[in-house]
């Protein structure tokens, strides 16, 4: 693997949204660096938790405006994927590749 799976991989997402999709469509989302594709990100995930996947979809999600009192700012914008895993495959635990 020429790139480490670590910077590729940066946390998992968890809400309401990815739970779901978690316990219905063997789906997990993790955000992810903003340079990676979604071979590197296949990669990554099947070394990481030691799983096979079937589909990897992605989305960056703009950063919005926040503001504190009279100073405003960016959140930052950040890249999501959602990773299907194949039939047959364990769940993935959050915590096991930490």
């Amino acid at each position: 693997m020429t790139k480490d799976p670590y910077r590729i991989i940066l946390r998992p997402v968890i809400t309401e949204k990815s739970t779901f999709l978690r316990d219905k469509n063997k789906e997990v989302c993790f955000e992810v660096a903003l340079h990676a594709n979604k071979t590197e990100i296949k990669k990554a995930v099947e070394h990481l938790f030691k799983v096979k996947v079937e589909e990897v979809r992605t989305q960056i999600k703009q950063g919005k405006e926040r503001r504190v009192g009279r100073s405003s700012g960016m959140t930052k914008t950040w890249k999501k994927a959602v990773v299907r895993l194949k039939d047959g495959e364990k769940m993935i635990e959050y915590f096991e590749a930490v």
